[in-house]
């Protein structure tokens, strides 16, 4: 299953990523490296993020035609301003998961409800086209934001966090995160 271009309501639209992206996402980047981090804790300092960050562009666009792998990069319809990414990838730790759920929105558009509303419309997304998919949601235990918005997302989906820690590669070192789980349903009408 291809990804789809999603619209998310009348402010956003999520576009499969594609490598023409880069310079918004490098300037994103360059904004706020520690919160591009927080989101890709696999990133280097400098100029070899910049490298990774055109390697991941080029290996989501790939990856979009199939049913591993959904990236999108998050558009404001008014004046297509790139504003973030998210998307399900298949860095998982449980077996019997689908998918795992990353988010980032830019600094400037922050504290607007965009992760939540993109994570709605992509939930959606799943109920319609799955059979059923268990997503991951892992978060640092100190990202108070990423955290809010986890609980949120878990309020809304019926979702719940799993006991302890799980272990994270981050920078040649296991970080603890705590992981939670959604359990999407396809819909029966």
């Amino acid at each position: 299953m291809d990804t789809p271009e999603l619209e998310v309501d009348d402010e956003i639209v999520l576009r499969p990523v594609n490598r023409r992206i880069l310079p918004e996402v490098k300037r994103a980047y360059l904004e706020d490296p520690d919160a591009t981090r927080s989101a890709l804790p696999w990133l280097k300092d400098g100029e070899e993020a910049i490298r990774q960050i055109a390697d991941l562009m080029l290996d989501l666009e790939m990856h979009r035609s199939g049913d591993v792998v959904h990236f999108w990069a998050i558009h404001r319809l008014t004046d297509n301003a790139f504003v973030g990414m998210i998307g399900l990838g298949d860095e998982l730790q449980l077996a019997a998961s689908a998918y795992n759920l990353g988010y980032w929105v830019v600094k400037s558009s922050r504290g607007r409800g965009i992760t939540n509303r993109c994570v709605d419309r992509i939930f959606n997304w799943l109920e319609q086209t799955k059979g059923q998919a268990l997503v991951e949601i892992t978060v640092h235990p100190h990202n108070e934001a990423g955290l809010s918005t986890c609980r949120s997302i878990m309020e809304r989906w019926g979702g719940l966090a799993v006991e302890g820690f799980v272990g994270i590669e981050v920078e040649g070192r296991t970080v603890p995160h705590i992981l939670h789980l959604v359990q999407i349903d396809k819909v029966v009408e």
